[in-house]
């Protein structure tokens, strides 16, 4: 849990995104759980593998969420990363019924990537090692 003193360092934009990319994460985890209840024995490998990696990059997403309400320095590259991820997963939902999808997925890719790169962002999470090793 952050102190006040870190949770004041840490912008409003970059806990909106860590918001969103939680919310992401949670909602991977959980369509991950959803296929661990749909593997039958005609497509058990698949099954697995999908399931093991939805579960892992949720949990992946709750980590780097994490990462963002901290201002660790390592959380922006990950972020940056599975966010053009979604939006190019969005543009393959594009057509029929499933634009919805699309947009829901791309206004929030775009929304943690404009949160991410804002000044105050940047600068929270700007590599700087005198950050957090204090000059002995």
């Amino acid at each position: 849990m952050p102190t006040d003193s870190e949770s004041a360092v840490v912008p409003r934009p970059l806990k909106l995104a860590a918001g969103v990319v939680a919310a992401e994460g949670v909602v991977v985890a959980a369509l991950g759980i959803a296929e661990a209840f749909t593997i039958d024995s005609s497509r058990l490998v698949l099954g697995l593998t999908t399931t093991v990696f939805l579960l892992a990059y949720g949990g992946g997403l709750l980590v780097v969420a994490r990462g963002l309400t901290r201002a660790s320095t390592w959380s922006r590259g990950p972020t940056v990363f599975s966010q053009l991820m979604q939006l190019l997963i969005a543009w393959s939902f594009w057509g029929g019924s499933t634009k919805w999808v699309t947009i829901v997925l791309a206004v929030a890719a775009l929304a943690v990537l404009v949160a991410v790169y804002q000044k105050a962002s940047m600068d929270a999470l700007r590599d700087d090692p005198t950050k957090d090793h204090p000059v002995l």
